[in-house]
């Protein structure tokens, strides 16, 4: 008989939860799911994105009706439990009860309403859940709105950014000296507020709310000194506490929060708790990570398993309305502590290293966070750091730089000091490979991957192979990214990102471009390198494309182009047939022509009726295939078990959902995927850049194959049990690809640079991450997921721009 479980609270943790027990015993339980908002589970991270605009509520949903219906969940959305009959074993709402075995509370947290007159007033709201955030776009609607933020931390300014890129005037009102000063000390905290007053977000310091104004609805507020600001809208994100009131009442043992054990188990055996409710060990705990990780505990528990929730340190890196932000550690001010401090003002960088007996123990960024990693591993390793103190602030690439000795700092790191920060690489492996016969930089890379992803490191590396191998060492010569810099790709891209540059000017200006506007092989790569990372921020320049990208077609031997329209996981229908029959007809066109992913190809088209011809092809709800772009291409399927005896998977469906979700997204180079319904693998998916092998089991996932100059076999990523993990490891992974990747490097070559177990640490393992790369995808989709035919209002007139000499295409399909 199956055990009755009852979940109070449909949030990421439960969710999380959800997710392992039924992936472990799918059939051992009868779950009951309340939750006080009449919805479902969804990405609490993402309501900044939905408030701002760049992203829907649909496209934050973790699970959908169809998935509880599928695991047979019983869902009681909207009913809040009112009481719980610990005796009895039964849940209780408004609409009735739930008997239980097990049950797991997971409520969450409330936000802190400031007890001034006016709270209650309509149009005040807390930040919190998705009708907080409707209630804000709602608002936002209203021309010429204003809002008044009260809360200077993380969840107020997301707050203030979002309703301010709705159109509303915003000031953010904060009761401190400076905002964010729990991570931020004064001059750090100007900083931040001075970019917010560049957005046009008025802050208003040292503000204490008296009251907030109005007769039938908000009308404005009330400061201590007298201040008044005028508002439609009122939004309070001045804190949060642990929603421990239906465990208070059931007499279970709660202190700040629901106190649990190792297993995540309350004062009664039968109940266990979960998430930002939970107290363990006398801690709290907000981030996600510790969160999925008592998740695991909750679901091991339940299933019987050993298991026990060992809180590790965390660090924080956050995206305030665009500014780069890192803290990690403890900052609090105590005798024989020493702080290191770097400011840069005019480039809005700040950093602070907090010192205790030869150990760093806080580090905070702003506006630069390369260096992150690396300084939360000597935070979480307790590394003595007197040998590099002086250098310390600069990263570790400057260890040892400024001494007589240029290699006396790291000849002193102890063999566990962390060396490469994105793969956890310490100085001890390094020189076990080393010891093994590695003599130079890429050796390091391929035996330990240090150096290898984002290419901080580098430097130190090199010195450690200094330091092991005296005169034997030879410092490799670097292939600048082409005539105008003598950076390399990896150079350029880490800078990018650390600097904050978000113009092609402000990097040639920046990084010291040897010509004024650059060279045809450097601009299509910072034109993608920019698009990839500030999708934003950036607007695509067509003029550092290749005339095929740029004129949105494959330009052919004679002079004419190619037109290939997109067929969705290689299917079509008659409608999309006549209409592809009528242009050929209408456009003369002398081939027609079907390709190897599955499509069909219209050769020789004149260059002035790619307009006239894709007019007619859009009338008919064809899109681009993109066959000329650094993008995805192709989702090669076969007819999996629709048709086919042999398949095992909808192969067919898995492959138009892939491939309506990537398509139009800009990508180092091109991207072709297939999905087989079996392993015959009718759809050669061994050979793609990624490819999905469908079993009875669930989805095999392969990554770096190749099919043309070379020849290479996908390595296997992972194998998952349902579609949409499927989906959003391919969707992390070509994410991956996009932040990491040298331009014009395809999956395979880049997956032998940073290797695969890397890959994997980061888009299957780290669940968190996994999530973050997703949604920066979708984000960036959000802006160039459009066909660029169908967008073209004159698209005459945008036909008559001449290639730049050299930027001839490379590759066509």
């Amino acid at each position: 008989m199956k055990q009755k479980l009852v979940v109070i609270g449909a949030g990421m943790a439960s969710g999380r939860v959800l997710e392992h027990v039924l992936a472990a015993d799918p059939d051992g339980w009868d779950i009951t799911l309340f939750n006080a908002e009449p919805r479902g589970n969804y990405n609490r991270i993402m309501l900044s994105p939905v408030l701002s605009g760049e992203k829907t509520y649909q496209e934050i949903v973790t699970h959908d009706d169809d998935w509880y219906a599928v695991h047979g969940i019983t869902c009681r959305f909207g009913e809040p439990v009112v009481r719980i009959d610990r005796a009895r074993k039964i849940v209780y709402s408004n609409a009735g009860g739930a008997p239980y075995d097990k049950l797991l509370i997971a409520t969450g947290s409330a936000p802190f309403i400031i007890p001034v007159q006016g709270r209650d007033l309509p149009g005040v709201i807390t930040y919190r859940d998705m009708d907080d955030t409707q209630a804000m776009i709602d608002a936002s609607a209203k021309p010429g709105g204003k809002a008044v933020v009260i809360g200077g931390g993380l969840l107020g300014l997301e707050a203030a950014a979002g309703l301010a890129l709705r159109g509303m005037e915003v000031t953010v009102i904060h009761l401190m000296g400076h905002l964010m000063e729990r991570q931020l000390d004064p001059a750090a905290g100007y900083l931040l507020q001075k970019d917010l007053e560049a957005r046009g977000i008025k802050v208003h310091c040292k503000g204490s709310t008296a009251a907030i104004l109005g007769k039938e609805k908000v009308e404005g507020v009330l400061l201590e000194d007298n201040t008044g600001y005028e508002a439609d809208l009122v939004c309070m994100a001045v804190g949060i506490r642990p929603e421990t009131r239906l465990a208070d009442d059931a007499h279970l043992e709660v202190a700040r929060g629901i106190v649990v054990d190792d297993q995540m188990r309350t004062s009664d055996p039968d109940i266990l708790a979960v998430g930002e409710c939970v107290e363990h060990n006398s801690q709290l705990f907000g981030l996600v990570a510790p969160l999925y990780d008592q998740a695991k505990v909750v679901a091991a528990t339940l299933l019987g398993q050993d298991a026990a929730f060992r809180p590790v340190q965390t660090a924080t890196k956050l995206k305030v309305t665009g500014v780069d932000l890192f803290s990690a550690g403890d900052f609090a001010d105590k005798p024989g502590r020493e702080d290191i401090v770097f400011r840069d003002p005019a480039r809005g960088v700040y950093k602070r290293l907090v010192i205790e007996n030869d150990r760093l123990i806080g580090a905070v960024m702003y506006g630069d966070t390369a260096d992150g990693s690396w300084f939360f591993g000597l935070i979480k390793d307790a590394t003595c750091i007197a040998p590099m103190r002086d250098t310390l602030i600069f990263g570790p690439a400057y260890q040892g730089g400024t001494t007589a000795d240029p290699l006396a700092a790291v000849a002193a790191l102890p063999p566990e000091a962390e060396i490469c920060g994105c793969n956890g690489v310490c100085k001890g492996t390094i020189l076990k490979a080393i010891e093994g016969g590695a003599v130079t930089l890429g050796d390091v890379r391929a035996t330990t991957k240090a150096s290898a992803s984002c290419g901080t490191c580098t430097g130190l590396v090199e010195q450690v192979l200094a330091s092991a191998l005296g005169d034997a060492f030879q410092k490799p010569s670097t292939q600048p990214m082409c005539k105008c810099t003598d950076l390399t790709h990896e150079d350029v891209r880490r800078l990018i990102k650390s600097q904050g540059l978000k113009s092609m000017p402000a990097v040639m200006q920046e990084l010291g471009w040897k010509t004024s506007c650059g060279c045809p092989s450097c601009r299509p790569a910072l034109n993608f390198y920019l698009l990839a990372d500030w999708p934003l921020d950036y607007t695509d320049d067509a003029q550092s494309r290749f005339v095929n990208e740029r004129n949105h077609a494959n330009i052919q031997k004679d002079g004419t182009y190619s037109v290939v329209p997109r067929m969705w996981g290689g299917m079509t229908n008659p409608r999309e047939l006549r209409a592809i029959a009528d242009a050929a007809d209408k456009y003369a066109i002398p081939a027609v022509k079907v390709t190897g992913g599955q499509r069909i190809d219209l050769l020789g088209v004149k260059k002035e009726d790619l307009p006239h011809i894709w007019a007619d092809l859009n009338a008919a709800g064809l899109v681009s295939g993109h066959a000329y772009s650094k993008g995805l291409r192709t989702v090669k399927t076969c007819v999996g078990t629709d048709f086919c005896r042999f398949g095992t998977q909808d192969s067919t469906g898995l492959g138009i959902k892939l491939e309506q979700r990537l398509w139009g997204s800009w990508t180092p180079h091109k991207v072709k995927l297939a999905v087989s319904g079996c392993p015959r693998n009718c759809a050669e998916a061994t050979c793609k850049d990624v490819g999905i092998v469908c079993v009875d089991s669930g989805y095999e996932i392969g990554v770096g194959g190749a099919a043309g100059m070379d020849l290479k076999e996908t390595e296997r990523l992972a194998k998952v049990a349902t579609e949409m993990e499927a989906i959003e490891l391919t969707v992390a992974f070509i994410q991956l690809y996009r932040e990491h990747a040298k331009y014009l490097d395809r999956p395979y070559k880049w997956l032998a640079k940073v290797g695969l177990d890397w890959v994997k640490a980061q888009v299957v393992d780290d669940l968190p991450n996994r999530a973050a790369l997703i949604a920066r995808f979708d984000l960036s989709q959000t802006i160039y997921q459009r066909d660029p035919w169908a967008e073209r209002a004159t698209p005459q007139a945008q036909m008559g721009f001449a290639p730049l000499a050299d930027l001839t295409q490379e590759a066509a399909e």
